[in-house]
């Protein structure tokens, strides 16, 4: 219904001198959107209130309502409303964009109850963005295509996610870290499947990015059989869902943009995203009342932290990943649960941080399940991964391993899929051995590994296969060596 439109956007995108590359595609998009999701939000409770007799009140003044800036409208021929040719356009709607629209909703982070509304939402979203569009018909042109998009029915908010859920997923691609923005729907959804969250639990991720975990525990949950009388949730659960399960933090401005408006085309319509650097609280301070009952997450590998960031750890480590395990550990509450993606490097790595990190995490949760992914899985990272998923509040005894094996080599064309992780799934709910699972005591490890507490996969099922080749093949690998030596002699002979 809105593949089309969305290509358009992108085509007049792409010909604004202001707009250079798909990470800024999806931000100009990302506060249109918005701005048309918001009108629609106004309409529809107006009309609820209506019904009841109430009388609402609206969050935006009326010069700054989508109707009245953006598609004012008038009837064509046929009666049918069209956008009034006069609406602002060219350098006065820059004008009016940039010189007006965004102060007026950069206030409401000052004026905003808390910041848990979708007031304050407004006000942090436009406070970190900015209109980048230099032609003012440009942006009359996208704005006239955003006016045609609706966001009033279940099936309409359904389509327009999974269309931002691919424009996010292109961003990540778009001569970036893979990871950074996209973690792969399928890796996500099977992490939630096996964490199994539960209406109540405070969902946690700290690294939320473009909140793809958020998202997909909140479609997990609302989806589970009601507790209650009915097929569907209870009010009472909606409410839950919609105001107390779901929290973010995120650091990057534009990460921060895509993941609320990522969980407000979910469904949830003021997302509890705090913009902040989750490595710069310190550990020390976190109390009771601060901890979460389930942590999803794939925070930032390779990146480096500053020694004033580190200061906040009890093992002082430059690596980003080992700070925010660090992190999750602390903040779940005892018998919390999550499920973390990291380098496969740190089940391995025998610097004295990463040891000590290990020894804390066997030590103080049951890290129950590893799943070693292959390489390719998040696009353009250029490095392999593996999901820890474990319980806070006693010690590892055994730890279950299970190596995903495909046929083919995942890449930008040939991505993971649910069904590469369906045995994964069913042979993890009763800890089953195969061929490509099996299970580590960690008594045993710890005296194999003179307590370094290495983790490293390496599969007991699996027999090496060596392959002799043929001497004749020998033969002619030795002729060809020998005959790229004499050429290169050959050069080195005529340049003296």
């Amino acid at each position: 219904m809105f593949e089309q439109t969305f290509k358009n956007i992108d085509d007049i995108l792409h010909k604004d001198a202001g707009c250079s590359s798909e990470l800024d595609y999806v931000e100009q998009t990302s506060w249109i959107l918005f701005l048309k999701y918001l009108d629609d939000l106004e309409r529809d409770r107006a009309t609820a209130a209506e019904l009841t007799g109430k009388t609402y009140t609206p969050i935006i003044d009326p010069d700054y309502r989508w109707a009245k800036w953006a598609a004012p409208k008038i009837k064509n021929g046929n009666g049918a409303l069209k956008i009034d040719h006069n609406a602002l356009s060219g350098d006065d709607l820059t004008d009016f964009v940039n010189n007006k629209l965004f102060p007026f909703l950069k206030k409401f982070k000052l004026s905003a109850e808390s910041a848990n509304t979708i007031e304050y939402k407004i006000g942090e979203i436009f406070s970190e963005l900015k209109n980048r569009l230099q032609s003012g018909y440009n942006l009359r042109e996208v704005i006239n295509l955003v006016d045609e998009l609706r966001f009033r029915t279940h099936a309409e908010k359904h389509e327009m996610s999974h269309l931002y859920e691919s424009k996010i997923k292109n961003m990540g691609s778009a001569g970036r870290n893979g990871g950074e923005y996209y973690t792969p729907r399928p890796l996500i959804t099977t992490i939630v499947k096996v964490v199994a969250p539960t209406i109540g639990d405070k969902i946690y991720d700290g690294a939320c990015g473009s909140a793809g975990f958020l998202c997909e525990a909140f479609n997990y949950l609302k989806n589970r059989p009601s507790t209650g009388s009915g097929s569907g949730l209870s009010t009472k659960e909606t409410e839950i869902l919609q105001t107390r399960s779901f929290y973010g933090k995120e650091k990057k401005s534009l990460a921060y943009i895509i993941g609320i408006m990522n969980m407000i085309l979910h469904g949830i319509e003021a997302p509890n995203i705090i913009h902040t650097n989750t490595l710069a609280e310190n550990l020390a301070d976190i109390q009771e009342k601060d901890r979460y009952n389930v942590v999803l997450a794939n925070p930032p590998f390779g990146g480096k932290e500053r020694a004033e960031v580190q200061q906040n750890f009890p093992i002082k480590t430059g690596e980003t990943a080992s700070l925010f395990l660090q992190h999750f550990i602390k903040i779940l509450k005892a018998g919390g649960k999550a499920g973390v993606v990291i380098k496969n490097t740190f089940l391995s790595n025998t610097d004295n941080a990463t040891v000590a990190i290990r020894k804390t995490l066997l030590e103080s949760c049951n890290l129950h399940t590893v799943l070693d992914l292959p390489g390719g899985t998040f696009t353009g990272a250029g490095v392999k991964t593996v999901v820890l998923f474990f319980e806070k509040g006693k010690p590892t005894q055994k730890t279950w391993f299970y190596q995903l094996n495909l046929d083919r080599n995942l890449g930008k064309t040939n991505p993971l899929n649910e069904n590469d992780l369906a045995e994964f799934v069913e042979l993890q709910k009763n800890f089953a051995d195969g061929e490509n699972s099996w299970t580590l005591s960690v008594a045993e490890l710890v005296e194999a590994t003179n307590s370094t507490y290495d983790l490293s996969v390496k599969n007991p099922n699996k027999k090496e296969e060596i392959t002799l080749r043929q001497p004749q093949a020998i033969l002619e690998e030795m002729k060809a060596l020998d005959k790229e030596s004499a050429e290169i002699l050959n050069s080195i002979s005529g340049l003296i």
